[in-house]
């Protein structure tokens, strides 16, 4: 059994609520987090259980590294059917509700007389315009800035950064009642995938507009004005993917640009091994997983500073760097691949930095607050890994 778990969750059973789950093909880094929770939950004597939509590319139940998935629903039916489920008690018997926020709260809190925390990855301010403009996407705005707060006015919270636990007291929430638990960074697979001789991009991601991965594309046009053999390589899934092929084409980048789709973990390693630069232009990060990832292979990362969570999970002009701007974006791109002695300082501090966030610990720290929550206690504990 991995580390030690207080003895308020012994046995006890934890049912976490998310969207998504990894083996869904537009699964990210959110979905990464949970799963790597729920199993620690399991090796330190838990019983877990994630409670996700329903997909073709695995069973509606099945138990993976000892953690119970049930798949139900589609990307929005999800949310009333979970709440509907755990009203019913189709879980069984439930100790603790973690109640996954990505935008919208399952509203467990009004479902359950368990105890229910809540995970956030970051708010989501910036993404509800772009991805639902209009009346939805106001809509959503309100539900997540002014009703799940008073929803969840008892309830601990654990957010994945001090960016994003910052946003959260914007909305109202007190920061007693906060803590902080950062993703992990796993140890990359042993491969035998040399560094590709001509420069190669990558990006990594659900294919999503606020992902912005058309400033990628826009930055590998303008690297290509140097090295004409240059390529972007766009790892992910989405239902963006159409209109970023279309733009991929309206600038001309067609040979310039390779989408993989969704790929295998080993896959992923592989295309960042191969890599010389990880360029992450979202317009939203509760951490940025795939930084850490990237790290691991010695590459370094270019991403805005205002996306949040990437001012923790990268040190500006030690393990990559921060911009402002598309155009500040395209420039760190072009001036990274032509200066290969900085590109290479900034991939060792990437891959020290690799080495910082364990999910072993993370994995300690999410107990403990989750068991501090069952005790009746809220605590505001700080991942102390942090940089």
């Amino acid at each position: 059994m991995q580390g030690a778990i207080p003895a308020s969750l012994e046995g006890r059973h934890i049912v976490l609520f998310n969207w998504r789950d990894t083996a869904n093909p537009e699964g990210g880094g959110s979905e990464r987090y949970v799963e790597a929770m729920a199993r620690g939950l399991v090796e330190r004597g838990a019983r877990a259980t994630i409670f996700c939509a329903a997909h073709d590319h695995a069973p509606a139940d099945e138990v993976v590294d000892g953690v119970r998935f049930v798949r139900r629903g589609d990307h929005l039916g999800i949310y009333a059917l979970g709440a509907l489920r755990l009203l019913l008690r189709r879980f069984g018997k439930v100790d603790l509700v973690v109640d996954v926020q990505n935008g919208l709260p399952f509203f467990t809190r009004l479902a359950t007389r368990a105890t229910v925390v809540v995970l956030v990855h970051h708010v989501h301010r910036e993404q509800w315009p772009v991805v639902f403009p209009g009346l939805l996407g106001r809509v959503g705005w309100w539900i997540e800035r002014v009703v799940a707060p008073r929803v969840y006015r008892s309830s601990q919270y654990i957010a994945v950064s001090r960016a994003t636990r910052g946003e959260l007291i914007d909305l109202g929430v007190e920061r007693e009642r906060i803590a902080v638990v950062h993703n992990g960074t796993a140890p990359p697979p042993v491969l035998d995938t040399p560094r590709s001789p001509t420069p190669v991009l990558c990006v990594l991601g659900r294919l999503v507009p606020h992902k912005q991965v058309e400033h990628a594309v826009d930055a590998i046009v303008a690297v290509r004005a140097d090295h004409p053999d240059a390529t972007l390589v766009v790892v992910g899934n989405g239902w963006w993917a159409d209109e970023l092929r279309s733009y991929v084409t309206s600038v001309g980048a067609d040979d310039a640009v390779v989408f993989t789709g969704h790929v295998t973990e080993r896959e992923k390693h592989e295309i960042l091994a191969r890599s010389w630069l990880m360029v992450l232009p979202s317009l939203k990060e509760g951490w940025g997983i795939v930084i850490g990832e990237a790290g691991s292979h010695g590459v370094p990362t270019v991403a805005y500073g205002s996306a949040g969570g990437t001012r923790e999970s990268i040190a500006d002009g030690t393990s990559g760097l921060l911009v402002d701007t598309p155009e500040e974006l395209t420039e760190a791109a072009r001036r990274l691949v032509n200066d290969t002695a900085e590109r290479q300082r900034l991939g060792k501090g990437a891959r020290e930095m690799s080495h910082t966030f364990s999910w072993s610990h993370s994995q300690d720290a999410f107990a403990h607050v989750l068991a501090d929550a069952i005790d009746g206690r809220r605590v505001a504990v700080e991942d102390p890994d942090g940089p």
